[in-house]
C-alpha cells in the first residue's frame, strides 16, 4: 500500500461524509415540501416569459450547472459568470460567486427576480401560480392549506436543492477504509493536494471548499465580492467564492468565468500563481509540479466523481 499521508486517518477523517442533511428549523425538510420544490425547480412558467426554469441552468445532465461557459438569461443575453452546481448546497452559508445571499432561501428568488435571467416580479409569479390548479394540492400538502407566498416558493425552492447531495464516490469509500477503492495513483495525488499544491488551504471538509472568498488571480475584470462589501476591503477584490471540487463535469468549463476547460490547464495556473496584484489571496504561492505530480493529482480528483444523481424532472402541474 501506498506509505505517505495517505496512510493518515486523520487527514482522512478531515474528508468524511456527514451522515444527516441541515436543514433550518424554520424550514425543516419534509417530502411534501420536496416534490413541492421539484415541481417549481423544473417549471418554466416561473420566468416572466414561460422559457427558462432554474434547471435551464442547473440541469442534472450537467452536474446541476448547464455546461457553458457563461449562461444564458432572459433575452438570451450571456451573464459574466458561469452557473455553478447546486450540488451539495444545504451545507453552503453564503451563496452566488460574491455571497451576496446568506441562505438558500433568499438565494431562491434572485434568478427569478433579476433581469436577464427569469426577469420575473414575485407577486406576479405568485398570482400565476395561483391560476395553475395543479399546484393547490402540492402547496396544501407542504404547508396545510393551498395559500400561495413568496416566502412558501422560496422555501420549497431551498428544500429540493437541499435534497442534491453527491452520491458516495471512490474516494469516500477509501475514506471509510476501502484501501483499494481508489489507485496508488489517486492516492499519491491525494499527498500531493494536501502537500506540496496546498489544494486543501482553500478546499477543505468532505465537499473541498472553504465556502470562502479568495482572489485567485485570473485575468478578470470582474470585482467579485468587491462589488458585494466595502471597496476598501483589498483582499476581497476580484475574489470569488471556492468551488466544490466534488462532480467536476469532465470538460469544464472551470472558474467563476468559464476560462479554462480541463484540470491540466487549472492546475498549471495554480502552479504559476496568477496575476501579481494587491489582492490576490496569500494562499496563492507559485510552485511546480513533475508531470507524474500533476498526472496523480488530477487522478485524485476525479476519485470525487460520485456520478449522476438518479433524479429524473417531474411531471409539472396542469392549468
Amino acid at each position: 500500500m501506498h506509505a505517505s499521508l495517505a496512510d493518515d486517518t486523520i487527514k482522512r477523517s478531515d474528508y468524511q461524509r456527514p451522515e444527516a442533511i441541515p436543514a433550518p428549523a424554520s424550514n425543516p425538510l419534509t417530502i411534501e415540501k420536496t416534490t413541492l420544490g421539484k415541481a417549481l425547480f423544473f417549471d418554466p412558467r416561473l420566468s416572466r416569459e414561460k422559457g427558462m426554469s432554474c434547471a435551464t441552468c442547473h440541469s442534472p445532465d450537467h452536474r446541476w450547472s448547464d455546461g457553458r461557459v457563461v449562461p444564458l438569461g432572459s433575452e438570451e443575453l450571456e451573464q459574466p459568470r458561469r452557473s455553478p452546481t447546486v450540488m451539495n448546497s444545504a451545507w453552503l452559508k453564503a451563496l452566488m460567486w460574491d455571497g451576496r445571499a446568506n441562505s438558500l432561501e433568499a438565494q431562491a428568488v434572485l434568478p427569478i427576480t433579476t433581469p436577464h435571467e427569469m426577469n420575473y416580479n414575485m407577486k406576479e409569479l405568485v398570482q400565476r401560480l395561483g391560476e395553475i390548479k395543479g399546484y393547490q394540492p402540492l402547496f396544501e400538502d407542504a404547508y396545510g392549506d393551498a395559500d400561495i407566498t413568496t416566502q412558501r416558493i422560496a422555501m420549497a425552492l431551498a428544500t429540493f436543492q437541499r435534497t442534491l447531495v453527491s452520491n458516495i464516490s471512490s474516494f469516500d469509500r477509501w475514506v471509510d477504509g476501502d484501501e483499494q477503492a481508489i489507485s496508488s495513483s489517486a492516492q499519491r495525488g491525494f499527498d500531493v493536494f494536501n502537500g506540496k499544491a496546498q489544494c486543501a488551504a482553500c478546499h477543505k471538509s468532505w465537499r473541498f471548499t472553504d465556502d470562502s472568498f479568495h482572489d485567485i488571480g485570473l485575468d478578470s475584470p470582474d470585482q467579485g465580492r468587491g462589488k458585494v462589501i466595502p471597496v476598501e476591503v483589498t483582499i476581497m477584490q476580484h475574489a470569488f467564492k471556492t468551488p466544490t471540487l466534488r462532480d467536476l463535469p469532465e470538460n469544464g468549463p472551470f472558474m467563476h468565468d468559464g476560462s479554462m476547460t480541463d484540470l491540466e490547464e487549472v492546475v498549471k495556473h495554480y502552479e504559476e500563481g496568477g496575476i501579481q496584484r494587491a489582492s490576490l489571496s496569500k494562499e496563492m504561492k507559485p510552485f511546480e509540479l513533475t508531470d507524474q505530480q500533476r498526472a496523480d493529482l488530477i487522478a485524485f480528483l476525479k476519485t470525487l466523481d460520485g456520478g449522476p444523481l438518479a433524479i429524473e424532472p417531474p411531471v409539472l402541474p396542469k392549468e
